[in-house]
């Protein structure tokens, strides 16, 4: 293969490290897989510029919480009625991907561009919780997507600093439950949206309602080879696998893993048990694992670029939160059910640390 040189070198420059604030390119991707058995199984990659220094943690029941306001003033009150595990960020005991006793499972997704929480007056405050801390309530006090609905309709998100990130970081939500139900919630133009999920996929900006009416775009792309066709008499045969889906575009774009994600998990072969829906979601979301310089902007004169920091997947039917890292690519498992939900702190498992690699040499035989 030729190196690029010349013009077409500096093109794919100036592509690569094209001036996107990091803040601006997350690159999360969510699917949702329903095995033969009846459960549910969601999967999603994590993936920021900036080391979000997230681990494993364990929220109780009957755990007392205060929101948070724009003004600094106390917000709603309220007690998790129900435990829950999954991934933090920053070491803040708030679950950005996870899952509660009951099921339920929430997820925060990157949303730059079009999130615009709510106005709040005086009267909301005693009503209302930062965007980061709207997963906590919900696997808190709901039991089901149902419930999520209703309940995010009493609330009100404001526009809350999040010094971590740097100012309020904009967030869209996927719920899920064990019925195979989901929701997108997002908050546009300072009003709440709730969309039906029926594909269980979800990704980053524009809104999911667009994102929808883009796959219209892709009507034409099929599971099955096309082995060949005939122009004017002549007989021009595909090249092989994957004919049928020629033309899905392969870019980390919100909107092309968009697209993937759907044609991807719905076009899978269905498979049994939890356990193997488990493993179809690692592998499917093999295909939105981004390594490190792939996907770069320029923040402040310095190349920063997203990578897939975490992958997590909730088996929602059996409660297991299992998930990967960036430096460990073994698939670990956390199980609800051997957990102490009763427990008087939030407990933490960490996820750092490099990979063993495993010498298998000695098993020749």
């Amino acid at each position: 293969m030729k190196r690029l040189t010349g013009l077409p070198a500096i093109l794919v420059a100036l592509v690569l490290t094209l001036s996107i604030p990091a803040s601006d390119t997350s690159a999360c991707t969510g699917i949702t897989i329903k095995p033969k058995d009846g459960s549910a199984i969601f999967g999603r990659t994590l993936e920021f510029a900036q080391d979000l220094k997230s681990n494993i943690i364990i929220i109780p029941r009957n755990r007392e919480n205060v929101g948070s306001t724009p003004n600094q003033k106390p917000g709603l009150s309220w007690t998790s009625n129900y435990a829950m595990v999954g991934m933090n960020a920053f070491n803040l005991p708030v679950i950005v991907d996870g899952l509660n006793e009951k099921g339920l499972h929430v997820g925060i997704f990157y949303f730059p561009g079009y999130t615009d929480y709510q106005n709040l007056s005086e009267e909301d405050l005693a009503h209302s919780i930062s965007p980061v801390e709207l997963p906590l309530y919900l696997m808190g006090t709901c039991r089901n997507v149902d419930e999520v609905t209703s309940a995010v309709k009493k609330i009100k998100v404001g526009n809350v600093v999040m010094p971590q990130l740097g100012g309020v970081p904009p967030f869209h939500y996927i719920a899920n439950d064990t019925s195979g139900k989901s929701i997108v919630i997002e908050y546009v133009n300072g009003e709440l949206n709730i969309h039906q999920n029926p594909l269980g996929v979800l990704t980053n900006a524009p809104t999911f309602d667009w994102q929808i009416t883009n796959l219209s775009n892709y009507v034409n792309l099929l599971t099955n080879n096309i082995s060949d066709i005939k122009v004017e008499g002549v007989e021009i045969k595909g090249f092989g696998q994957g004919s049928g889906m020629l033309g899905l575009p392969g870019d980390f774009t919100p909107p092309s893993r968009f697209v993937r994600a759907v044609a991807f998990s719905s076009s899978a072969f269905p498979v049994t048990t939890a356990k193997e829906g488990v493993l179809q979601t690692f592998h499917i979301l093999n295909q939105f694992d981004i390594p490190k310089g792939v996907a770069r902007g320029v923040e402040q004169g310095k190349v920063v670029g997203d990578y897939t920091m975490w992958t997590g997947v909730s088996d929602l039917t059996n409660l297991r939160y299992y998930f990967r890292t960036y430096d460990d690519s073994s698939i670990r498992m956390v199980n609800l059910g051997c957990l102490n939900l009763d427990a008087p702190e939030i407990q933490t498992i960490s996820i750092q640390g490099p990979e063993q690699i495993i010498d298998v040499s000695g098993c020749a035989r």
